[in-house]
C-alpha cells in the first residue's frame, strides 16, 4: 500500500509537469563512445550501452558514481564497503576482495587509468562523460572487463576560456565546494589545459549511540584533476590526464537491528588515496594510418577496517565480545598500449604491470562466564602478488554493400604471476588466454540500424588462501559467451530514440566467491574462497528511450529485465543449482522527465525500482524489491543556477548488502543482518559557470 501511494504522487507530479505546449521540438545530439577503439557514434556500436553526459549526471547525482547505478539498465553494485568499488554487469562480477590475488570481472577506468576492483575514487565533479558497457569486451579490454566496462571521462581542455563554481549544503550536515578552470596557454590556442579541484564532506547518515557521534561513517572525500591537450600539428595530437583522490571515508555502517543506529566502540575506515596519470598520443600522418600510444600509471594506498563484532561492551554484557579487522592494501599498475588504425582495421599490443600488497591484523577477545570460556586471536596475514599481462588483438571491419558492415575482433592474452605469503603459500600460475567478437550491423535507413553479435570474454583462473579444502585451493579461468541481438533507431527528426537489445550468455567454468564461517563466535574467522561452478546461464532484456518532444521537456525509460541462474553448483552450506545468481535482480527500472522553462524555472522528477535480489552465494537470503525517488527543482539565469533537490524522497529504507550468519553471543543465531543504503537527503546546490 505504502508503495502504491508513493507511485500515485510520483504519477501526479508527473501530470503537473506534463502541460502542452507549441514550442518546437529540441533535436537529441549523437553522442560519441570514447572507449571505444575509434571513438564512434553510440548509434554505430554494435553493442548494449548506456551513456550519461555531464548535464545528465548532474542532475541525477550528488557526489559519488554509485548514485547513477539504479539508473542504468542490469548493473549493480555491492555495498560491502562505504562506496561502491564492486560492480555486477547483468549478474556478473564481484562482491568483494578481502584476501588473494585481485581478478575483477568488471573493468573500471578513469581516463585510460584502470582502477579495475578500486572504484571507491569514481567522484563525479568536472565529468565529461560515463559509459557503461554491458557484455564481454574481449577484444577491446580482455580479462578484466568479463561482464563490461565502466568508462569515467573528465572534462577534456578547450581553447577558449572557461570554468565553473560548484557549493552545495545538504542533509546529515553535507557541504561540498568545487572549482574548475580550463583554457589556453598559448596564443595559437594549439596547447590548453584543464584543472579542477572538489571537496564532500557529510557524516553518513548513522547515529552511534554507544560513542554519542554521528559521524563514525563519515564522508570526507577530495578529488583535484588535472588536464593537458597539445595540438602539436594538424598530425599530432598529445593528451595528458592526470588525478588525485583523497577518499577519507569511515566505516561504521552495520547495525545489529538493520538500522541507521549503530553500536560500534571501534569504528572502522573505508580509505583510499590514489595518484594516477595516463598519456594518449595520436599521430595521423603515417600513410594514412592512426598511430596510437596510451601509457597509464596509478599508485593507490588502501585502507579497511572494521568493528567486526558490530558492537560495544555494553551490547554484550556480561559476555566479553570483541573483534577487530584491519586491512592495509598498497596497488601499483603501468599499462602501455600502442595500435594502429587504417580504414577497415586496427591491430595493437597491450601489457600491464600489476603488484599488490596486503596486510591484514585481525584481533579479538571473547570469554562467556557461564561456560568458563576464554578464547583470544592476534593474527597478522601479508601478502604480495605481481602480474604480468601481454596482449596482441586486432579489429576487422568489412563494408558489405552500402548498408551492411560485418567486425571481427580477436585478443590473446599471456598474464604471469607470482604470489607469497605469511601462511607459506607460494604460488605463480601462469596461462594464455583469448576473446573476441564476431559482429554484423545493417542500416535500414537513416534512422534505424540493428545489429547482431557474437562475443566472448575471458577471466584468470587463480589460487585460494587459508584453510579452504585442499580441493579447492586452485580454481581455472572463465569464459563467457554472449549472443546479443539488438536496434538502435531515431524518430520524429530525431527527438525520439529508442535503443534495445536481448542477450543470452553462457558462462562456462563460472568463477564463483563464496564463504563460510570457520569458528562460531569468531566473525573474522570467515574463510573466503573461489570456485567453479559446471555453467552459469543469463538472458535478458535492455531498453533505454529517451523523448524530447520540445526544448522544454525531456522524458526517459531505461529497463533491464534479467535472468541471471547458477546449474549445478553447491557450496559447503546450500545446493544452488537453478537458483539466480547474486546482485542479479529481474528487473531494474528508471524513468522520469525533465522541465526546463524559457524563464529558467526548472524541474526533474525521477523513479527507479529494482526487485529483489540474492546477497550472497553462500546462503539464500534475499533483499525485498524497492522504489526510489529523486526530485530537484531551480532557477536557472545567465551564468547562474540554483537548486533545491532531494534524493529518496520518501524516505525508503531498503538493502545494499547482506550477510547471515552467527554475531551475537552467547548462542550465535544465524540472522540475516543487512545494510541499508542512504534515506532521504535534501540539499541545495550553486553553480555558477565563467
Amino acid at each position: 500500500m505504502h508503495t502504491t501511494t508513493e507511485l500515485r504522487i510520483v504519477a501526479a507530479i508527473a501530470t503537473t509537469f506534463l502541460l502542452p505546449t507549441s514550442t518546437p521540438a529540441q533535436t537529441i545530439d549523437e553522442i560519441i563512445v570514447t572507449a571505444d577503439f575509434r571513438g564512434r557514434a553510440a548509434s554505430d556500436l554494435p553493442a548494449s550501452i548506456t551513456i550519461l553526459e555531464a548535464d545528465e549526471i548532474e542532475q541525477l547525482a550528488v557526489q559519488h558514481f554509485e548514485e547513477l547505478v539504479n539508473a542504468i539498465p542490469n548493473l549493480s553494485w555491492s555495498g560491502d564497503g562505504h562506496r561502491a568499488r564492486y560492480f555486477q554487469i547483468r549478474g556478473v562480477g564481484e562482491l568483494e576482495q578481502y584476501q588473494g590475488a585481485p581478478n575483477p570481472s568488471v573493468g573500471f577506468l578513469i581516463d585510460d587509468i584502470d582502477f579495475s576492483g578500486i572504484g571507491g575514487i569514481a567522484t563525479l565533479f568536472d565529468l565529461q562523460q560515463v559509459e557503461v558497457l554491458r557484455g564481454p569486451q574481449g577484444t577491446r579490454y580482455g580479462a578484466n572487463a568479463l561482464a563490461g566496462l565502466i568508462y569515467m571521462q573528465s572534462v577534456l581542455p578547450t581553447p577558449e576560456w572557461g570554468g565553473r563554481l560548484r557549493l552545495m549544503v545538504g542533509g546529515d550536515d553535507a557541504l561540498a565546494a568545487g572549482l574548475a578552470l580550463g583554457g589556453p596557454m598559448t596564443s595559437d590556442g594549439r596547447l590548453m589545459f584543464r584543472m579542477s579541484a572538489h571537496q564532500h564532506r557529510s557524516n553518513g547518515f548513522r547515529d552511534n549511540t554507544f560513542l554519542g557521534r554521528d559521524d563514525t561513517n563519515v564522508r570526507d572525500e577530495t578529488t583535484i584533476r588535472a588536464r593537458l591537450r597539445w595540438l602539436v600539428n594538424d598530425d599530432l595530437s598529445v593528451d595528458l590526464a592526470t588525478m588525485f583522490a583523497d577518499i577519507d571515508n569511515g566505516y561504521d555502517a552495520f547495525a545489529l537491528d538493520n538500522s541507521y543506529t549503530v553500536l560500534s566502540d571501534k569504528p572502522g575506515k573505508d580509505a583510499q588515496k590514489s595518484i594516477g596519470a595516463s598519456l594518449r598520443v595520436e599521430f595521423d600522418g603515417w600513410s594514412g594510418a592512426t598511430l596510437t600510444s596510451i601509457t597509464a600509471v596509478a599508485d593507490s594506498d588502501i585502507e579497511f577496517s572494521y568493528d567486526a563484532d558490530w558492537g560495544s561492551d555494553d551490547s554484550w554484557a556480561p559476555v566479553l565480545y570483541d573483534y577487530i579487522s584491519i586491512s592495509d592494501r598498497k596497488r601499483q599498475t603501468i599499462s602501455q598500449e600502442f595500435r594502429v588504425a587504417k580504414k577497415g582495421w586496427i591491430t595493437g599490443v597491450y601489457a600491464m604491470r600489476l603488484e599488490d600488497e596486503l596486510v591484514t591484523v585481525n584481533q579479538g577477545d571473547y570469554y562467556d562466564p557461564f561456560y568458563d570460556y576464554a578464547d583470544s586471536l592476534d593474527d597478522t596475514f601479508a601478502s604480495q602478488y605481481e602480474a604480468s599481462s601481454i596482449a596482441i588483438f586486432g579489429q576487422y571491419e568489412h563494408e558489405i554493400g552500402s548498408a551492411t558492415r560485418l567486425s571481427f575482433g580477436l585478443r590473446a592474452e599471456r598474464r604471469t604471476t607470482d604470489y607469497d605469503d605469511t601462511a607459506d603459500l607460494r604460488a605463480g600460475p601462469s596461462e594464455t588466454m583469448s576473446g573476441g567478437e564476431l559482429s554484423l550491423s545493417h542500416k535500414h535507413s537513416a534512422a534505424v540500424t540493428s545489429f547482431v553479435s557474437l562475443s566472448k570474454g575471458y577471466k584468470a583462473g587463480g589460487f585460494n588462501l587459508g584453510l579452504v579444502p585442499d580441493d579447492r585451493r586452485e580454481f581455472s579461468s572463465e569464459e563467457l559467451w554472449n549472443i546479443e541481438v539488438g536496434v538502435k533507431s531515431a524518430w520524429r527528426d530525431s527527438t525520439l530514440h529508442i535503443n534495445a537489445s536481448v542477450f543470452l550468455s553462457r558462462r562456462d567454468d563460472q568463477q564463483v566467491r563464496t564463504s563460510f564461517q570457520l569458528v562460531p563466535g569468531d566473525p573474522a574467522s570467515f574463510v573466503f574462497f573461489t570456485d567453479n561452478a559446471a555453467k552459469g546461464d543469463t538472458v535478458g532484456f535492455e531498453a533505454d528511450v529517451r523523448w524530447t518532444p520540445t526544448d522544454a521537456w525531456t522524458m526517459y525509460v531505461n529497463v533491464g529485465l534479467l535472468d541471471a541462474t547458477f546449474d549445478e553448483f553447491q557450496t559447503p552450506q546450500v545446493d544452488l543449482s537453478g537458483r539466480e545468481q547474486a546482485h542479479a535482480p529481474d528487473y531494474t527500472l528508471a524513468m522520469g522527465a525533465s522541465y526546463h522553462h524559457a524563464s529558467g524555472i526548472f524541474a526533474r522528477l525521477d523513479l527507479t525500482a529494482r526487485d529483489a535480489f540474492f546477497f550472497d552465494v553462500s546462503h539464500d537470503q534475499k533483499s525485498k524489491p524497492y522504489e526510489l525517488v529523486n526530485a530537484r527543482i531551480g532557477y536557472e539565469v545567465d551564468v547562474w543556477s540554483v537548486q533545491l533537490w532531494a534524493r529518496n524522497l520518501f524516505d525508503k529504507q531498503y538493502a545494499v548488502r547482506g550477510f547471515y550468519f552467527g554475531n551475537e553471543p552467547p548462542d550465535f543465531p544465524n540472522t540475516l543482518y543487512t545494510r541499508a543504503g542512504d534515506p532521504r537527503q535534501v540539499g541545495v546546490t550553486l553553480n555558477r559557470s565563467f
